[in-house]
């Protein structure tokens, strides 16, 4: 073996080395990484996955932790699986508790509307899904468009302390809003009592309601598109972090957009990716 030959074997065995090295280290960082997001999201052993169970948009059939499906679900069980967690669903009926329940540690993570207000209690994600908003009016209403809503004199039922409350609290002029703990659950007779002269909700959950009304309608077009993101309780950065990543790639990698199709629900959309901004 001549000296040139033997002095690229050494140096291809450091390469291999160097290489080597680089892989195992790369590798040891990505578990740290995913060791301290687990000590942050999952503290109890287990992932506690927010969700408002009433409304399809994030839950489509509730029961046991392994019955449950929708968008949400989906979500939160692939999360609690890459972290190596179990996955405890957190029901709540009404968005004010769970709300709420950011700062009582109820929940890790939730899945919930995105809006600037929120982010005193919690830390979130890019979205991951948008839907549009709009009214439920009966039979009759004069209401023919999304402008005709805000008219003096109208009365407008909308969830407490949700995504829509914030929203038209800071732009609508003349209407008045009536707060109630829930559409799904409070809604109905308010509409059907003339109390109130629309529901205000997203299409998926004003469908529903509407099928219950005779002769009332959605009105057509929305108002506001709410950006449906991951919530992460404060003072987990690291938890944030891993949290953002992960909605990123489910993104990316068609698992939102499978999670939409299987659910049939009309009006979502994949929101785009936080570099799309």
């Amino acid at each position: 073996m001549n000296a040139l030959h033997s002095s690229k074997l050494r140096a291809g065995r450091a390469a291999f080395v160097l290489l080597t090295f680089a892989l195992l280290s790369a590798h040891a960082t990505a578990q740290t990484a995913i060791a301290t997001a687990r000590s942050e999201l999952a503290p109890t052993g287990k992932l506690r996955v927010g969700f408002l169970v009433l409304n399809p948009v994030f839950v489509t059939k509730d029961g046991q932790a392994g019955e449950m499906q929708g968008i949400a679900v989906e979500l939160g069980r692939g999360l609690a699986k890459q972290l190596g967690v179990a996955f405890e669903p957190v029901r709540y009926t009404a968005v004010d508790r769970m709300i709420d329940g950011a700062k009582a540690r109820a929940w890790d993570v939730a899945f919930l509307g995105h809006d600037p207000a929120r982010t005193v209690d919690m830390d979130f994600t890019a979205p991951y899904l948008e839907v549009g908003n709009t009214y439920l009016v009966p039979a009759g209403s004069s209401i023919k468009s999304i402008g005709d809503a805000d008219k003096a004199g109208h009365r407008i039922g909308v969830a407490q302390r949700s995504i829509t409350d914030l929203f038209l609290t800071r732009s609508l002029k003349q209407a008045e809003l009536i707060r109630i703990p829930s559409v799904q659950t409070s809604g109905l007779e308010l509409l059907a009592s003339g109390k109130a002269h629309a529901l205000v909700g997203n299409h998926v959950v004003l469908a529903g309601l509407a099928a219950k009304i005779p002769g009332s309608r959605l009105v057509e077009g929305s108002f506001y598109s709410t950006p449906q993101a991951l919530a992460v309780a404060k003072g987990r950065p690291a938890g944030t972090a891993y949290a953002k990543e992960f909605i990123e790639h489910a993104k990316a990698s068609g698992l939102v957009k499978q999670a939409i199709q299987r659910t049939g629900l009309p009006g979502l959309t994949v929101a785009p990716s936080a570099s799309a901004k």
